[in-house]
Order: C-alpha cells, then structure tokens, then sequence
C-alpha cells in the first residue's frame, strides 16, 4: 500500500480527534442516533455533525435517515486499510530490528574473542 494513499490520509485524520475517537468507541457498541452521541461531548449539535461528515467521509461509518432522526453505526472493515498498513510498518520495523540484535549480538561475540 502507498505511504500517500488518499483514502490512508483521510483515514487517519479522522481518527486523530479523540472526539471522534470517543464517538467510534461508542458506536462499536451498537447504532446510536445523532443526539444520543452529541450528548456525552458536550459539543453543539452542529460541531458533533462536522465530526461526524468527517468519520463518513473517511468511510468509518454510515448514517441513516428516519424521518427527522439520523442513526450512525460503524462499519468495522473501513479499518482494515490502516490495519494493513501498520502492519506492514510493524513488519518493517521488526525487521529492521531483527538486524540490529544480530549485529550486536556479533560485535559482543567479537570482542569476547
């Protein structure tokens, strides 16, 4: 996957907000209407529907109409790009570190000779 993914960026931005971090932990408990999730920020009724278009935006959940009352719910496999790409970080860096132990390992072995 490429460092500079639209879709990535988007992704991450909106999960840099601990609002809409706190609003995904509770939607990953079940459904919850607009109102029910602006309660707990202490936010306007305005503000909480930015971050909300910026979770849908990113793709993290989806919203729906019934008459004047708007439900979100999340949608877990929008996570996986980010997932895919930490995990591929993590391999990296795993690698990386693999490689410096085994250097270290050989100087030490080196200098008790």
């Amino acid at each position: 996957m490429s460092n500079y993914d639209p879709d990535l960026s988007r992704l991450f931005h909106a999960l840099a907000d601990p609002t809409r971090r706190a609003i995904l932990t509770r939607l990953a408990k079940m459904p919850a209407r607009v109102t029910d999730l602006a309660g707990p920020t202490g936010l306007r009724l305005p503000t909480v529907m930015r971050h909300l278009s910026v979770l849908e935006e990113a793709g993290l959940i989806a919203t729906s109409k019934d008459g004047r009352i708007r439900t979100c719910a999340i949608v877990p496999e929008a996570f996986d790009p980010a997932r895919t790409w930490l995990d591929e970080q993590r391999a990296i860096w795993e690698g990386r570190l693999d490689r410096l132990d085994a250097f270290v390992m050989r100087v030490m072995k080196e200098r008790e000779e």
